[in-house]
């Protein structure tokens, strides 16, 4: 299973928000590329940037961070928010992401992510799937959609879609375990995805449960910003 830790991005700095909540901004480190040195040095091989002010503007804004990012480490780098448009795709592929994760853009316009799917390949196009009450959450999960999550989901696959990332909104920032239940429900009902983990994980034993259970990778960010797990432990893992 990839271990891939995270940065999200607000006015250039590493953040954590809580449950999507812009309003519980916590800033940990104002240099996010040298944060992702120090993943790098640990061994760590894959990177989750998030560009949370594209996310709740609908425009990407933080392509110089990952462009300086992707030049100054080896990490594999998928790169979401603010996706919504071909010069968008364009722009971040261009400045080093390996993969690019579209979340709105599924839902707003989902033959254009199709198109992206067979433009790119199926390698480099992540799906978002991130839910909050049962409901598929969009604009830096400040809005949600009535798409049944089996059509959305089948959509896709259709179009040759191998990869989804999940978050339960609810566990996001929580450090009280990840939606164990969900995860579970999605490896048994799509088995041709590759499902990435997002949300709520806290330790060494989520991972193995999370592993044990057929993720492809689990994103994690505030576990290692609080010190519940050290990049010496994930070091060890990998």
């Amino acid at each position: 299973m990839r271990i891939i830790p995270a940065i999200d991005l607000i006015n250039g700095k590493c953040v954590r928000l809580t449950q999507g909540d812009y309003n519980s901004e916590k800033i940990y480190n104002s240099n996010p590329v040298d944060v992702a040195k120090s993943y790098e040095d640990a061994g760590l091989k894959y990177l989750h940037l998030v560009d949370l002010d594209g996310a709740r503007t609908g425009k990407v804004v933080h392509w110089k961070i990952l462009e300086k990012i992707a030049a100054t480490t080896s990490l594999k780098i998928d790169f979401g928010g603010g996706i919504k448009t071909d010069a968008d795709a364009e722009l971040v592929f261009r400045s080093g992401a390996s993969q690019l994760t579209a979340g709105s853009i599924a839902v707003e316009n989902p033959e254009l992510v199709c198109d992206w799917i067979n433009r790119y390949g199926s390698e480099k196009i992540i799906l978002g799937c991130d839910v909050r009450e049962g409901r598929i959450a969009t604009s830096g999960w400040t809005a949600g959609s009535e798409l049944n999550i089996a059509d959305y989901m089948n959509h896709f696959i259709s179009a040759g879609a191998k990869y989804t990332i999940s978050t339960d909104v609810s566990k996001d920032g929580m450090m009280a375990g990840p939606a164990f239940g969900w995860y579970e429900h999605l490896v048994q009902s799509f088995p041709t995805m590759k499902i990435i983990a997002s949300g709520g994980i806290r330790s060494l034993t989520d991972l193995h449960e999370l592993s044990s259970a057929g993720l492809e990778g689990a994103i994690l960010g505030k576990a290692l910003y609080e010190g519940a797990l050290s990049l010496k432990q994930l070091s060890d893992l990998c």
